[in-house]
């Protein structure tokens, strides 16, 4: 069973170290690592050359200017029969691979509760599912996703499912997530197997009350995610 880790990256230079050893001492190693870096002029990509580790895959100078077509971009490049979603400044719980890989024996998708931590790696939060009230539903993560992709891990199978990925898509995790409610079965795993760090240069808001978007955009975004996932629903069947 080949074992996929797919990172996204940008300006992580200062903790993308810290990921990445977490990831490379799990007790159930891991067999790739594939980093798809978006022209990062930090010290992102000399970090992970120094490494000179024959599981990490480096892919530079790519061009996105996006971590969803730039993470899209590291899923083409997977190998394996499970594919695990990373981001560049967390950090993985040694058993993470191990206990996901046992629920994705009976499940396409598996997601797991974690903590969440600061930049200076305090936690701050006991819970990432008691944040987003997280569970399965189709309807309810619509309305208030708790798909995260730093705690998701899938079957290959989904791949032709869910990419390409539209163009218009504003959250890649949930239209994975809701793809998965659509043809699967998921998982929520209890375990808490990431620290989810927050600091000033995270893509998506911790919860409700620190999202500045207006209403108007939570509410056309998702219909426009809605109608993204029938068109793709009715093209595969």
């Amino acid at each position: 069973m080949v074992i996929s880790v797919c990172i996204p990256t940008y300006n992580g230079g200062h903790y993308i170290k810290e990921q990445l050893d977490s990831i490379l001492n799990q007790t159930r190693a891991v067999d790739e690592i594939i980093i798809s870096d978006d022209s990062s002029t930090d010290q992102t990509v000399e970090i992970i050359r120094s490494y000179n580790h024959p599981k990490i895959r480096l892919f530079e100078k790519q061009r996105f200017s996006s971590p969803i077509f730039n993470l899209e971009f590291a899923l083409k490049q997977a190998k394996g029969d499970y594919i695990f979603l990373a981001d560049q400044d967390d950090i993985w719980m040694p058993e993470k691979v191990e206990i996901l890989v046992n629920e994705l024996a009976t499940s396409q998708l598996v997601i797991s509760d974690g903590i969440v931590i600061n930049r200076e790696g305090k936690e701050i939060a006991s819970s990432i599912f008691d944040i987003y009230n997280s569970r399965k539903g189709f309807c309810k993560n619509l309305v208030k996703n708790s798909y995260m992709g730093c705690c998701m891990a899938f079957h290959k199978d989904l791949l032709p499912i869910v990419i390409p990925f539209p163009k218009k898509i504003a959250m890649h995790d949930l239209w994975i997530g809701l793809n998965a409610e659509l043809y699967t079965k998921p998982v929520f795993c209890p375990a808490k197997l990431v620290k989810y760090r927050r600091h000033d240069f995270n893509k998506t808001p911790l919860d409700a009350q620190t999202n500045s978007n207006s209403l108007f955009y939570k509410i056309s975004f998702r219909i426009t995610m809605f109608i993204l996932l029938m068109v793709r629903f009715f093209i595969k069947n």
